[in-house]
């Protein structure tokens, strides 16, 4: 079986800072944040200012691209995201 390529990060997308929920503390955000609301670590290029730094928190780090995750646009990897975050929130029946 042919190893698949590990997909980068598309440049200016950011979903993944913006449309999970993230429990645990960020820089700056100590409680940390509610879905749909970028991190204050997002900077305006749509990168994140503490990626491979200690206080980023394991969540994201735990985050990877995935073709069926980031999609062909920012637009999917939004929807999908937001999609799993309804799918996965406490007392979801689903």
């Amino acid at each position: 079986m042919p190893l698949q390529s590990e997909l980068s990060c598309r440049p200016d997308c950011g979903a993944c800072c913006t449309a999970p929920s993230i429990t645990s503390p960020i820089p700056g955000m100590p409680y940390g944040k509610p879905a749909g609301v970028p991190c204050v670590q997002l900077l305006p290029d749509r990168r994140c200012a503490i990626f491979g730094e200690p206080t980023r928190p394991a969540f994201c780090a735990g985050l990877k691209p995935a073709a069926d995750m980031c999609g062909d646009s920012r637009v999917h990897a939004l929807a999908w995201l937001s999609q799993l975050e309804t799918a996965t929130a406490p007392g979801h029946a689903g």
